[in-house]
């Protein structure tokens, strides 16, 4: 399989080694080595991605905006195949090639305030520098992916239709996020406002889409798959979600999970000085509420999926998604405990700006 598809770029496969890397959940990838360079292949899940071709067009506009615009920037996209194209198909799926980036390296799981830091530098600095480019113009990779209210309506028609049992068994978590459906009337007047923008959004932004150098310095952004249109709560949020506690959504004691003040000022700090000026006054007002946004939008996704018996995140046990589920409203309590003084680091960092 890895042969025939090097082959697509003029790489004898015999000369090469081929290392895969885990570190993905979604795609498939191997670090290749040919002589004194190396590159990263990629297999794309086209059951999660259903056009590939979406993906590289997109990622295609944005390269051809930076080069323009700020050559000096990195911007690691895929190289191009003999026929030109930077997507190779075979019968084994759909594949890209992407330089290796020399002295960088990526880290699973967010150790320091420093990474959270320079992680969120990253991607403030990636839409900052797209502010000019017309987020319009880019497809939709995934549709409704951070779409609250659809995702609402989804958690709704499983409390309807979804397995008994379960949400007999799940009441108390029901009843909580009933607490902080204000979030989602929130999110509502956020897609009638013209003062928050559609932008260029990242929308995963777990520290392992992060490269960093040999000095513990941020240097690109990768896995650009679900580049499209959002808002900016999208970024933000997903770091405060997957930053913030040293606990993961895994984890089954909730005593672990805490809101780390250190990691919250990084995040807060890091993004904000990247953006410069970009925020308007009323995205400012939502910094804090990112965090809330994302952290209630996958607590009712978990929910959701284990009252219809587990159909899309895949589980170790029976009760996974239910764990993960409390798990994430018992972060959205620590979150909400401390809004005061959270919002007290927003509104001096502001002040600083």
């Amino acid at each position: 399989m890895i042969s025939s598809i090097l082959y697509e770029y003029g790489i004898k496969a015999e000369t090469c080694l081929a290392e895969p890397l885990v570190s993905g959940l979604i795609n498939k990838t191997w670090k290749i080595t040919h002589g004194n360079k190396a590159f990263i292949l990629q297999r794309i899940n086209d059951h999660v991605f259903k056009e590939p071709q979406k993906i590289a067009d997109n990622i295609q506009l944005l390269d051809e905006y930076l080069k323009k615009t700020n050559p000096d920037y990195l911007f690691v996209s895929p190289l191009k195949n003999l026929q030109s194209k930077e997507i190779t198909y075979s019968s084994d799926g759909y594949f890209r090639l992407f330089p290796f980036i020399e002295g960088s390296h990526t880290i699973n799981v967010v150790s320091s305030s420093d990474q959270a830091y320079e992680a969120a530098l990253q991607f403030g600095k990636f839409t900052r520098l797209l502010s000019g480019f017309n987020a319009s113009q880019l497809h939709t990779t995934i549709p409704d992916f951070h779409n609250l209210s659809l995702r609402y309506k989804q958690y709704e028609h499983s409390l309807k239709h979804g397995d008994a049992k379960r949400i007999n068994q799940a009441q108390v978590l029901v009843q909580d996020l009933t607490k902080y459906s204000y979030i989602l009337d929130v999110f509502e007047k956020i897609k009638s406002s013209p003062n928050v923008k559609q932008r260029v959004m990242h929308h995963d932004t777990k520290i392992s889409n992060v490269l960093f150098d040999s000095m513990g310095k941020g240097i690109a952004i990768i896995d650009l798959d679900t580049v499209m249109p959002g808002y900016f709560i999208s970024d933000v949020g997903d770091m405060m979600r997957t930053y913030l506690s040293p606990a993961n959504e895994e984890e089954k004691d909730f005593t672990k999970i805490e809101i780390r003040d250190d990691f919250f000022k990084a995040i807060v700090h890091g993004y904000v000085s990247s953006m410069e000026n970009e925020l308007t006054e009323e995205e400012e007002a939502l910094i804090l509420y990112s965090g809330l946004f994302i952290i209630f939008m996958q607590a009712i996704r978990f929910l959701a999926d284990y009252f219809n018996r587990d159909s899309y995140y895949g589980v170790s046990y029976e009760e996974n998604n239910l764990v993960r589920a409390g798990n994430q409203i018992h972060l959205l309590k620590k979150m909400e405990e401390k809004k005061s003084i959270l919002q007290g680091f927003i509104k001096k960092e502001l002040h600083l700006k």
